[in-house]
């Protein structure tokens, strides 16, 4: 990818391929040691998809050199988060419906979700879930990353 077409959109999918694969790891890594059916683990999901959406951020205000618009940086965040929660969501379904039947197993003995848990519910409720915390991850984000001279609108033009 040319350095000189970066958009909020490429970016974003740039930065979500990167996160999905670092989530992915992150849940091989808790399925070899056991933890993947401990579902409080998987809070640090959340943590890698806050980094990935602030590094998002941080390379597109680097490469609109500080002077990012504010919905450009927002969209960036909101578009690396549905992509990589997307992705996770389908490596999800392969992992709990081919290579591991077991694991569902697992959660719904936990009895969080009820014991009506399939894989296309936890299919659906990981997209949303990291999308829903993808827009507050980069609202909260782009509080820090908006441009120095960032004014809010007073007035309707």
């Amino acid at each position: 990818m040319a350095a000189s077409r970066i958009t909020p959109e490429t970016n974003g999918i740039r930065y979500g391929l990167f996160t999905a694969g670092g989530m992915i790891l992150y849940f091989l890594i808790a399925s070899l040691t056991g933890l993947s059916e401990r579902i409080e683990f998987s809070f640090l999901n959340g943590v890698i998809l806050a980094v990935g959406i602030c590094l998002a951020i941080v390379n597109y205000k680097r490469f609109r050199q500080d002077r990012m618009p504010y919905l450009h940086g927002f969209g960036t965040g909101i578009i690396t988060a549905i992509v990589a929660s997307v992705i996770f969501a389908f490596f999800f379904i392969l992992y709990a419906g081919v290579l591991n039947r077991n694991i569902m197993d697992g959660i719904r003995a936990q009895d969080l979700f009820g014991f009506d848990l399939s894989v296309t519910i936890a299919f659906l409720a990981i997209i949303l879930q990291g999308a829903m915390s993808g827009v507050i991850i980069s609202l909260v984000a782009m509080q820090y990353y908006k441009s120095p001279d960032h004014k809010p609108v007073t007035e309707i033009e």
